[in-house]
């Protein structure tokens, strides 16, 4: 499983990258620090997957970690692009999947 984790947050980035969605800076600490679900309060979905959720699940598989045992990003993603006019259907996808392995 470890090894279909990994494959899909490199799917995860090069989506958010075809979609326009890769920051290229990283936000202040200050907003990476919320504790709030997928940092609403500071961060946009994108730059969640892309500085706080890619990098802790990478950490934990280069590390060994057990990986969680629940995971719900899907309906987030459906959500925040709805309506955008972004083709995120891909990512969207492979969230779905991400959700799957982890729950």
């Amino acid at each position: 499983m470890n090894s279909q984790i990994a494959e899909l947050l490199i799917d995860i980035e090069a989506q958010l990258r075809q979609l326009g969605q890769w920051d290229k800076v990283p936000p202040e600490a200050s907003a990476l620090a919320s504790n709030q679900p997928f940092c609403v309060d500071t961060l946009r979905l994108p730059q969640w997957l892309q500085f706080v959720f890619l990098p802790t699940l990478y950490a934990m598989l280069e590390e060994a970690q057990e990986l969680p045992q629940g995971c719900g990003i899907a309906p987030m993603a459906e959500e925040y692009f709805r309506g955008t006019g972004l083709f995120s259907n891909e990512l969207v996808a492979t969230l779905v999947r991400v959700d799957e392995l982890l729950s």
